[in-house]
């Protein structure tokens, strides 16, 4: 007679929480028919901030994130394992901006907002001549201290105060909804790697490969919309056994019968995958691991709104074709942080006789979703409009609330979840955007990297 298969729960389905339950569903092990997957979501739908609905009349534009990063292996190896490798595409060439008093193009040579090419920071004229010298005295300066972990902190004592506030703090806050004096440095790999390596940016930026013609695209997404990532995620997690249940909220996780595996809401498992909120987490860790629970509940979130509008195209003014959008550095930002020209930017979101424009409202240290939906949309069109210098008025309108939608990696983050999770009982994980980085492909990551723990540990120990 065989043993009974071994039994892991993955708690979450955003992207971190489909790509355990599919790395953990076509292993050897469930293969070998030795191990059962459940994946347990407490909303109806998945996918948790990837969402795609019909809009304006196209089938599938997307609510929250609408690509990701194609430099990073794990969310295009996750798109080809599920069928969709012919489905992606990239975004059409465009110019993007930063709003101060006026649209300024974004200098090239930069590393996310950082100059590695002082002659096309001074062509700019986003910075003043003041802010342009500051920046140039950076190969004069002493190395900088990465111990206060700060990126505002580091940058602004490389290259002055406007590059930090015209440039780093409008692209990194926009990728992260961050306030980047109060955001983790470690947290934003190419900047802290070069700053680890270099005491100064612009020296080494001298000698920094420049991007090969055919190095192919920044930004990935299937045509069909992130959401179409999800589906066939789940799909392909289904075909090979793993149980998918939505609508069913975790009240609580308890050691199993005689300390041996866990119960989720009293029903057995070996071990969990946890790739919930930090907020989530922590509540059902609260008695379990009350050292880990308290650390990871003390991870804040930024929340955020998208608002989608249309225009007709006759109205859409002649100087923003060919643009992707652009950014609203902090001191000029009402409640506006960033728009993006969608329709301009993916050719397969083309509507006839329409722009379609996604617009992004709030970040850490600015609230905005006590606002109702009218106030949302009437900020956006109202700011939008007086960046570009039109009186818009949209004929479709959408508006996606994303409450706790961006964690904020405050300095020493990786450092006090590296704790906690030192302080996790044997037979739990942690994945997801709370704890080992945002984006799509960092979550993809973070749950194939939880299941091959949870699946060493259990197959090894019956070994």
């Amino acid at each position: 007679m065989g043993t009974q298969p071994r039994r892991i729960a993955v708690i979450g389905s955003g992207v971190a929480g489909l790509s355990a339950a599919h790395t953990l569903a076509t292993s050897a092990q469930a293969a070998a028919g030795d191990l059962q997957v459940v994946l347990i979501e407490a909303d109806e739908r998945l996918g948790g901030k990837l969402q795609t609905s019909p809009f304006a009349g196209h089938p599938a534009i997307d609510e929250g994130p609408d690509a990701f990063l194609a430099r990073l292996p794990w969310g295009t190896a996750l798109a080809k394992a599920v069928g969709l490798g012919d489905e992606l595409v990239a975004p059409t060439a465009g110019k993007a901006a930063v709003w101060w008093d006026g649209l300024h193009p974004i200098p090239e040579g930069l590393l996310l907002g950082m100059p590695t090419d002082v002659l096309a920071l001074a062509r700019s004229k986003l910075l003043t001549w003041g802010g342009k010298l500051r920046a140039a005295t950076e190969p004069f300066r002493p190395r900088t201290s990465l111990a206060e972990d700060s990126l505002g902190g580091y940058v602004r004592a490389r290259f002055g105060d406007q590059v930090h506030l015209r440039l780093v703090d409008p692209l990194v806050g926009s990728i992260y909804a961050a306030d980047t004096d109060h955001f983790s440095l470690a947290a934003v790999p190419q900047i802290y790697d070069l700053a680890s390596k270099a005491r100064s940016i612009l020296i080494a930026g001298r000698s920094m490969p420049k991007p090969a013609p055919n190095a192919g695209p920044v930004f990935y997404a299937p045509r069909g919309g992130m959401g179409s990532l999800v589906q066939a995620t789940a799909d392909a997690a289904r075909a090979h056994g793993a149980e998918v249940r939505t609508g069913t909220a975790v009240a609580a996780i308890e050691p199993g019968a005689g300390g041996t595996g866990w119960l989720v809401d009293g029903e057995p498992f070996d071990a969990i995958v946890l790739a919930c909120p930090a907020a989530a987490t922590a509540r059902l860790l609260a008695q379990v691991a009350p050292e880990a629970a308290a650390t990871i509940g003390q991870v804040p979130a930024a929340d955020v709104a998208m608002v989608s509008i249309a225009l007709h195209a006759r109205d859409w003014p002649r100087h923003m074709v060919g643009m992707s959008g652009y950014l609203v550095p902090k001191p000029m930002q009402r409640l506006v942080t960033a728009a993006s020209f969608g329709s301009q930017k993916w050719t397969h979101w083309q509507v006839d006789e329409l722009v379609i424009l996604r617009i992004s409202l709030g970040r850490d240290g600015l609230p905005v979703l006590h606002l109702d939906d009218e106030q949302l949309l009437a900020a956006a069109v109202e700011e939008v409009g007086h960046h570009i210098g039109v009186a818009m008025q949209p004929v479709h309108t959408r508006v996606s609330r994303w409450n706790g939608a961006f964690p904020q990696y405050r300095p020493h983050h990786a450092q006090r979840i590296a704790e906690a999770e030192g302080r996790l009982p044997a037979g739990l994980a942690l994945a997801g955007a709370s704890y080992h980085g945002m984006g799509v492909p960092a979550c993809i990551r973070s749950g194939k990297e939880a299941a091959g723990r949870l699946t060493a540990m259990l197959f090894t120990m019956a070994q």
